[in-house]
């Protein structure tokens, strides 16, 4: 039986609202075609005036069939809003079923040219009509951004970019580091700035942050990954921007203690085997043929002057991702110990507690968990008061354990409680364009309960009159509800005496952020000093390649006067 089709514009198709009334229904529709993924294609309709109501652009779902951009089509098929997570914004498509090649000039009038909207910051902040909404009505059309925009994220393994709207001047409604780069406004923590992915890794660029785009960016507005992208198919023209990996000023000395954090990105010695990882394409890596165990040590060896003490996150077990019953992670350490040693002379000793199978998340079958390096020669460690916190509370379950451990001074005596955290992740956090709790943390309230447990371990530390310093990756930033509930009353952060443009040690879509902070009693803020040392967060990698950073954040370190 011949299946009949509505003929419809692409307007009608998308409607006005995030989700189209036409789900499920099949059509008949024309357009031309403005840009072409792996997947498909987008078709927009040409010589329409947008009205800040709906979009004349759509996806065409097509793997089987490749368009090619600026031919006008006539395209049959379902109606989808596709749903990539139940918490994602639905996405009107066409999958294709039919398809017929119109003339250049067809009877309906159809030319070959569509004429991109500009973004500009005047653009894009409007009185009468939200961001999502505002977006949601160009969703699928031909948009572009001018030349002479800062690039404030580096490029990833992915082609993905984003951009400050800086031309012709810096935009100074928002915070800006010393290379141009975006610190998150505590007003507004999840605000969208635009980018594009390159879709040929031939033409994308190795960018760090702070480069400017010389050459329009032109391409159909995409919703993927929980927000908005220009696909950009075509090399782009930019002027670099060279970033340098910053050193300490801070240097070991008897009376005091130096203490390093360093997140180690899942880091193990392990070449994992296919059979045994859950999932190939993420799970298997070589850390140490990528060189990032050379990186780290010279960033511990070279830019932090050896510190006293070295707290690390993200340290996986001997196998790394393979789904064994192997916990121990002594060969990570030795190995990372080696690589620092033979750059400096210095052989650092290790203290962790092992987690239990498979028990405090991350990557399944890395076992992460969190860990000391020590200099033998300057500080001892109590055995008998070192533990893995939270064991035994609720907050804790399926997330790393702070690991406490107290160390003495060797030429003062005087001791010092480490609590290095690495506290529930914000990955789950819903899109500011979700239909359904935009921006909520579904974390948060875990997060907090965890600082809150970390907040009576400092109790019980003051109640014995030890010194204490909290460090690690805490996943929040300096004014959450996660750090005034860690604080309190008692408790300072340093990263509260840094200037307000140098408080940022991660990179999260083009917004600088700071997510490792350093926590010590409030009547010891003088005989502290801070740094953090910038440049990892600010570098990028090469796309279509794997990832060769040895960690996503910014490496932290402080002084403290016993």
């Amino acid at each position: 039986m011949e299946k009949n089709y509505t003929q419809l514009s692409i307007r009608e198709i998308q409607g006005d609202s995030v989700e189209s009334t036409y789900g499920g229904e099949s059509i008949l529709t024309t357009g031309v075609v403005t840009g072409i993924l792996r997947r498909g294609f987008f078709l927009q309709t040409p010589n329409v005036e947008w009205d800040e109501v709906g979009s004349d652009g759509v996806f065409v779902f097509s793997p089987e069939w490749n368009a090619e951009v600026g031919v006008a089509l006539e395209v049959q098929g379902e109606v989808v809003n596709y749903l990539k997570h139940e918490t994602a914004k639905p996405v009107t498509q066409i999958h294709l079923e039919q398809v017929r090649p119109l003339p250049a000039s067809s009877s309906s009038g159809i030319p070959l040219a569509v004429r991109p909207i500009v973004l500009t910051r005047k653009f894009l902040n409007r009185d009468n009509l939200s961001l999502a909404d505002l977006l949601n009505s160009l969703e699928g059309m031909l948009v572009s951004i001018k030349a002479g925009q800062t690039f404030i994220s580096p490029s990833n393994p992915f082609g993905d970019y984003v951009l400050a709207l800086d031309s012709p001047d810096v935009d100074r409604s928002v915070l800006r580091s010393e290379n141009r780069g975006v610190l998150t406004d505590h007003e507004n923590h999840l605000r969208w700035f635009p980018g594009f992915r390159i879709t040929n890794y031939n033409h994308a660029q190795r960018l760090n942050v702070g480069a400017t785009l010389q050459g329009d960016i032109v391409g159909p507005l995409n919703y993927r990954v929980d927000s908005y992208q220009i696909v950009q198919s075509g090399p782009i023209s930019v002027d670099p921007a060279f970033v340098s990996l910053s050193k300490s000023t801070l240097q070991s000395s008897p009376g005091s203690l130096t203490i390093m954090t360093l997140n180690c990105f899942n880091l193990d010695p392990h070449i994992e085997a296919e059979e045994k990882v859950m999932n190939p394409r993420q799970d298997i890596d070589d850390d140490w043929g990528e060189g990032r165990f050379h990186t780290l040590a010279q960033a511990i060896a070279l830019q932090a002057n050896t510190p006293d003490i070295v707290a690390l996150q993200e340290i996986q077990d001997n196998d790394g991702a393979e789904l064994t019953d192997v916990v121990d992670a002594s060969r990570t350490y030795e190995l990372l110990i080696r690589t620092v040693e033979e750059l400096s002379g210095l052989a650092y000793a290790w203290v962790d507690v092992n987690p239990e199978l498979g028990a405090d998340g991350g990557q399944p079958g890395g076992n992460i968990r969190n860990a000391y390096l020590y200099n033998p020669k300057r500080v001892k460690i109590i055995p008998e008061k070192t533990k893995a916190c939270g064991r035994d509370n609720p907050a804790f379950e399926g997330s790393r354990k702070p690991l406490l451990v107290v160390f003495e001074e060797l030429s003062s005596h005087k001791q010092l409680a480490c609590i290095n955290v690495h506290l529930a992740s914000k990955r789950h956090q819903n899109s500011i364009f979700a239909p359904l709790n935009p921006g909520v943390d579904e974390k948060l309230a875990v997060r907090v309960a965890q600082a809150s447990h970390v907040a009576d371990e400092l109790e019980l530390l003051r109640q014995q009159k030890l010194n204490y310093y909290v460090t690690g990756d805490f996943n929040d930033t300096e004014h959450s509800e996660t750090l005034k509930t860690l604080i309190g009353n008692h408790s300072a952060n340093l990263v509260m005496s840094l200037p307000e443009e140098e408080r940022y040690d991660y990179n999260h879509r083009g917004k600088l952020q700071v997510l490792m902070h350093g926590v010590i009693p409030i009547d010891r803020q003088d005989n502290a000093d801070y740094e953090i040392i910038h440049g990892n967060e600010l570098i990028g990698v090469t796309p279509g390649e794997e990832s060769d950073k040895p960690s996503d954040h910014a490496y932290v370190i402080a002084k403290l006067k016993l």
